[in-house]
């Protein structure tokens, strides 16, 4: 027989979004906070860009919403996008007011950087690269100097509880104990599915897990075909794959083939600093020829390690000094822009279930994420989640107490090899370039993964069902657009535009 905990709210994950919430929120009732593994794996900690804010001389919230509208290549919602960089720069103020120790000049105004697509600097940084674990920092001692917040780590959400239609809670393993936590208000904040696909920047949590429970439960899902593909992942043999921050490009590194020939000059008007999405696929048809690709930063040798100290350790940890030396650098998997359907105030189409950062869809990304908007999102839509959630009144009929325990069999060989293949085959046909074809050999493999997996398998089970949902919506948006590109419709079709493809 499971335990059951009852709080005021549940917060599920621990990135940005999951952290800013769960601190917001306990000042109005008791809080706990679920973590797949430690209150400090995320996403968040590996971020290195910073966060995009209209913050600087001759920038305004106005320019950042016609960047980011450009990127999301007429898919993302207007209000959302209003919504996000209007009330950004005061997000950012206070997270330094809370702690966080971003980069400044010498009168102590926000250094501020520039990245793809944005017509401006307004890019916040910490220690030059290493913005998400500063973020990370403030917000985790933030949530831990609270006393009514319960932290409970090593503990995975098996699946929603439901009365009537509404969210009660959910139903966790805690360390191999069976525990029904009911809440008047949860949130959903479990990140990204970035560890699908074969190659990702993700961290080893990221594997979709609350597209497939929200997904089980009968939430609304929408934009599950738009994967971003980070262009620079360090080009070395390991899963997750080290980043090489978009900003190092802002600051005047160049990609360049094996032979020393720069090629985004020719394919694009703002080179290197084009979408993610082309630079992307660039750097993807260089290798498909057979070549390799490197970013040339040592034009900025002599600032390097000042402006990227921790690119230049885990660069030189592996063998390379980028102040002498290309880095040779590929595509991976980076970041999921569709997921859980929000309004404004961040609720799902389940009551009382909300969701904020990487796993919701609030309309702000589109169909291409522009860069440092994710975290940026993750803390203004997290306030939206706790201002709305504080209200929520307490649950007037508790779910009834039912017989369940942790479900056993599980075999760590065998859900391991099933993992791996669904990375190899979401890489292999859902990757960068897409035809139907491989979509619908994809569908078939995971379908037959699927059947060989047991009961215990849940996070395994999450992989698969969250790759179908891309899978799927691959299939069906016949056209490419932003982060979803299809080699047998390689143009954007009119008919497609604002159009959403929803589960």
């Amino acid at each position: 027989m499971a335990d059951r905990l009852r709080t005021r709210f549940l917060v599920i994950g621990s990135g940005i979004a999951g952290l800013h919430a769960a601190w917001r929120l306990s000042d109005h009732g008791d809080v706990v906070v679920l973590t797949k593994r430690t209150l400090k794996d995320s996403s968040t900690a590996w971020a290195q860009g910073g966060i995009a804010a209209a913050l600087g001389a001759g920038d305004s919230p106005a320019l950042h919403k016609v960047d980011t509208l450009a990127a999301g290549a007429a898919l993302c919602d207007a209000a959302a996008v209003e919504v996000l960089v209007a009330e950004g720069p005061a997000r950012v103020r206070e997270l330094a007011s809370a702690g966080a120790r971003f980069d400044t000049d010498d009168v102590g105004r926000f250094a501020l950087g520039r990245e793809a697509a944005h017509s401006r600097k307004r890019i916040v940084h910490a220690r030059g690269d290493q913005t998400g674990a500063e973020v990370a920092r403030t917000l985790i001692e933030r949530v831990q100097e609270r006393p009514n917040i319960t932290v409970l780590e090593t503990a995975r959400a098996l699946d929603l509880v439901l009365v009537q239609g509404r969210c009660a809670g959910v139903r966790a393993n805690v360390a191999g104990r069976a525990l029904e936590i009911v809440a008047d208000a949860t949130v959903l904040a479990t990140g990204g599915c970035g560890q699908i696909f074969r190659y990702t920047t993700n961290p080893l949590v990221a594997t979709g897990d609350g597209f497939a429970i929200a997904q089980r439960a009968g939430a609304r899902l929408a934009d599950m075909e738009f994967v971003q593909f980070h262009p620079t992942a360090l080009d070395t043999p390991e899963n997750p794959r080290a980043l090489i921050s978009e900003a190092v490009r802002g600051e005047g590194a160049t990609l360049v083939d094996e032979h020393g020939i720069r090629f985004m000059a020719k394919r694009h008007r703002l080179a290197e600093l084009a979408p993610r999405d082309v630079v992307a696929r660039e750097i993807f048809r260089v290798q498909q020829g057979g070549g390799r690709v490197f970013l040339d930063a040592r034009p900025m040798a002599r600032t390097f390690a000042r402006r990227f100290p921790g690119i230049l350790t885990l660069c030189l940890a592996r063998g390379i000094d980028p102040r002498r030396e290309p880095i040779p650098v590929t595509p991976a998997a980076h970041y999921m822009m569709g997921g859980v359907v929000t309004d404004l105030a961040g609720r799902s189409s389940i009551e009382r279930l909300y969701a904020c950062g990487e796993v919701s869809r609030t309309g702000v990304h589109g169909a291409n994420r522009l860069a440092s908007n994710s975290l940026l999102e993750g803390l203004v839509f997290a306030e939206r989640v706790a201002q709305d959630a504080a209200h929520q009144p307490r649950l007037a009929k508790l779910p009834k107490v039912t017989a369940w325990d942790v479900a056993l069999g599980y075999d760590a060989g065998a859900a391991q090899v099933a993992a791996d293949e669904v990375r190899q085959v979401m890489w292999a046909h859902a990757g960068i370039v897409r035809r139907a074809a491989g979509l619908r050999t994809a569908r078939q493999q995971l379908e037959g993964i699927a059947t060989r997996l047991t009961p215990g398998m849940t996070e395994e089970r999450n992989l698969v069902e969250t790759a179908r949902l891309v899978v799927e919506a691959a299939l069906l948006r016949k056209e490419s657009r932003g982060g979803h590109f299809r080699s047998d419709f390689p143009k954007p079709k009119a008919k497609w535009r604002g159009r959403h493809i929803e589960w």
